[in-house]
């Protein structure tokens, strides 16, 4: 069965081959609220160290953000986002070799995380929020992360409902490839994710990582991030129900299972904080996806 198509994207000095080896996105929070390691890494000597710990343990990318996603979560200030993230990535780019993405919906802190080093744009709103972030990612010729969301980070949780999930999210990202090909964005240079804890509930982010096959017809890499999720938690609860901290041991190996499924159904980049363990499982559920091909 053919689980993934196999993609190389070329930019700049950086190459991804996705498809036969799954690429692994290392997570740094530069942020005091993130809902997994809020306050952690955010000094920028803290988070500098921890991405580069993780292109040691095998990251293929340093995804960077400066602003909270998680549900209910406020906006931010464009000048507090570039305080936050533009040193960390000024000094990173300087110490490792592999691309840094910047998680951003600002196309001005896209702009300046550029001109300090990243070469890559993650933007969860899909280009809905900031009109000019098309022409930032043409102007520095880097991929685009498109993400899918309901509504915004402090509303995507209130009551998501579809009518018909895959289909609705698979028609969200077509059309947001098709607005970012209108923009100038060539497809080659487009990678989708379909947006696991954002505006979903707890099944519904299980029928996405079992239904993920249904994106590769949209001809773009898939990238996928279930790293310490809400429905992992919420699953794992005991019968006191009882919180699930993030960083808990029983939470890593729930993420661990949710990352090997993510990959036999089609991913091509999985995001994650814990990238040591995240490459365990790439390489043997990798094995298993190309034993096929071997003779």
């Amino acid at each position: 069965m053919d689980r993934s198509r196999s993609y190389t994207l070329s930019w700049g000095s950086h190459t991804l081959e996705l498809g036969s080896r799954t690429a692994i996105m290392g997570i740094v929070n530069v942020t005091p609220d993130s809902f997994s390691d809020g306050g952690l890494f955010f000094s920028c000597d803290k988070a500098v160290a921890h991405g580069q710990k993780m292109v040691e343990d095998g990251a293929d990318i340093i995804d960077i953000g400066g602003e909270s996603t998680r549900p209910f979560s406020e906006t931010i200030s464009v000048d507090q986002e570039i305080e936050r993230v533009v040193p960390v990535i000024e000094k990173l780019a300087k110490r490792v070799a592999v691309p840094i993405s910047v998680d951003t919906t600002k196309a001005d802190v896209a702009i300046k995380a550029m001109e300090a080093g990243a070469s890559m744009i993650n933007d969860i709103s899909a280009l809905r929020f900031d009109e000019d972030m098309a022409a930032v990612v043409n102007k520095y010729e880097v991929p685009l992360i498109l993400m899918h969301m309901l509504g915004t980070p402090h509303t995507m949780q209130q009551s998501p409902r579809y009518d018909d999930l895959i289909t609705e999210i698979r028609t969200f990202l077509e059309k947001a490839i098709q607005t970012a090909e209108k923009k100038g964005v060539p497809r080659s240079r487009i990678i989708i994710d379909p947006g696991i804890g954002f505006g979903k509930t707890i099944q519904h982010n299980y029928q996405l990582i079992d239904n993920l096959g249904a994106f590769r017809s949209l001809g773009v890499p898939i990238l996928i991030g279930p790293s310490r999720k809400a429905f992992i938690r919420n699953t794992l609860k005991d019968e006191n129900k009882a919180d699930v901290k993030p960083d808990s041991p029983v939470v890593e190996t729930g993420t661990q299972a949710a990352i090997a499924a993510s990959i036999l159904n089609g991913a091509h980049i999985v995001r994650a904080h814990n990238v040591a363990n995240t490459k365990i499982t790439v390489k043997i559920v990798d094995a298993i996806k190309n034993s096929a091909n071997i003779p």
